[in-house]
């Protein structure tokens, strides 16, 4: 018996058993839907996590920081030598080496001050940290502009985050604006009202700052004034304080030195420049292990956000195979329907499968047309499941969208895997139930069925 005349024989039982096929369908849709939801949520909450991990932690960046010199279970600084702790500072000729490394595509170094007041012409503060790099890599380092560029500076030229146009306020409003707050207790009204003025933001682009530190006496130290050449572009997916509380001031290198001069005097100069760290941003993730090991060889600390994605791997690894398995114990559950099924309907068709024995079928052609009716069954209800996770996809990202007023970045897809691997388990939770009532029809008596029908 050819495989074509087995299903045509199948295909036969199965649309005339309706209510049978119906409800053996729809308990293997339900196991196929649950195993193919569980693959679609899993794979886009960890894409969706992956995206913000990759926004607010880059990972195909590494940070490279001074190595002090000390071994393991070496605690005292004071152990250190001095030549060991001078191996481990990041040079401008480490700079170098690590530009011409392999997959390396760019290299800013980093030095950082502390925080310092900043006023505008127009007599406003407010308090930002003040970070030394190069400004023409900013962009290289995912630091899109949303006003000027900094393609090429001067020394008085600087670059705003956006959180540092906000909430810049000259002296007297931001007093009457305490005292308001002390008046009524700090009472919510006056929290909510104090917020509210730290996020609005000042035109920032192409006017004139200058930074104000104050030394251990009291006395006003005062930098020379410096232009804005551009201001970044608002952050997305964060809310508007937070943006406001990273407040940053991008200054050069060149012009770090021009400020610890009018503002830190005192303080001793190197006459080899050093940096607290560098980034290196790497042509592709997959490289970045390889590119870290050589980094090390510099006599460098290093760091990269690898272990992290890692963990969250594992994580969703797990969460995806406890959903799996829910969606699993359910086509067991349905794969007893179709056992009870299959077992009636082997009952019902004694006089049937007594006639092809008699007709010369032997006991592999019988037990396979029952497999293959199985099987039928299985596609059936992994056709009927693949529906139902597209309509259960749909309404949830229908319910993410009316939740966040029409707009939303976060939304469930169907991963192309997933289709075919619920297909399949729809599918073999047919053929595996229909192995049972398969051997117990092909051991039917032939005349034994015939007389008693």
């Amino acid at each position: 018996m050819r495989i074509s005349d087995l299903t045509r024989l199948s295909w036969d039982q199965v649309r005339r058993r309706k209510v049978v096929t119906m409800l053996c369908a729809a308990g293997l849709s339900i196991g196929c839907a649950a195993i193919i939801l569980a693959m679609s949520i899993g794979e886009s909450t960890q894409q969706i996590v992956e995206s913000e991990l990759n926004s607010f932690l880059k990972m195909d960046e590494i940070t490279v920081m001074p190595n002090s010199g000390a071994m393991p279970g070496q605690d005292n600084p004071d152990q250190v030598s001095e030549e060991a702790n001078n191996r481990g500072l990041l040079t401008d000729q480490k700079l170098e080496v690590m530009r011409n490394m392999k997959h390396v595509t760019a290299v800013a170094p980093y030095q950082t001050f502390d925080h310092l007041e900043m006023t505008t012409a127009d007599s406003k503060e407010g308090y930002v940290e003040v970070v030394a790099t190069d400004l023409t890599r900013l962009k290289d380092f995912g630091e899109n502009f949303g006003q000027g560029k900094a393609d090429s500076v001067d020394i008085n030229s600087v670059v705003l985050s956006y959180g540092a146009t906000m909430g810049l306020m000259d002296e007297e409003t931001r007093n009457k604006l305490y005292e308001a707050m002390e008046r009524s207790g700090y009472d919510r009204n006056s929290q909510e009202q104090y917020r509210n003025m730290m996020v609005i933001p000042t035109a920032m682009y192409q006017t004139q700052i200058q930074l104000v530190k104050y030394d251990d006496n009291g006395k006003q130290l005062t930098s020379t004034p410096l232009q804005v050449v551009g201001v970044l572009k608002k952050p997305k997916g964060r809310s508007d304080i937070s943006i406001a509380q990273d407040s940053k001031i991008y200054i050069s290198i060149e012009t770090a030195e021009q400020l610890r001069k009018e503002l830190m005097p005192s303080s001793v100069q190197s006459s080899t420049p050093t940096y607290n760290s560098v980034k290196v941003k790497v042509d592709a993730e997959q490289n970045v292990k390889q590119v870290e090991e050589q980094l090390q060889r510099l006599t460098v600390s290093t760091q990269s956000n690898l272990l992290q994605k890692e963990q969250l791997e594992e994580q969703f690894a797990v969460f995806k195979a406890i959903a799996i398995g829910a969606g699993v114990f359910i086509l067991i559950i349905a794969s007893i329907s179709i056992i009870v099924a299959m077992t009636m309907s082997t009952y019902q068709r004694r006089r049937q499968i007594g006639i092809m024995k008699v007709l010369g079928a032997n006991l592999s052609q019988i037990r396979n047309m029952f497999i293959v009716e199985a099987a039928l069954l299985g596609f059936l209800g992994g056709l009927l499941g693949i529906m139902f996770s597209y309509w259960i996809v749909w309404g949830i990202n229908a319910l993410i969208l009316s939740l966040n007023s029409g707009e939303s970045d976060i939304s469930i897809f169907i991963p192309y895997t997933a289709i075919p691997v619920g297909l399949a388990f729809a599918i073999m939770t047919g053929i595996i139930s229909g192995i049972y009532p398969a051997v117990s029809a092909s051991r039917t008596d032939a005349l034994t069925a015939i007389k008693r029908d």
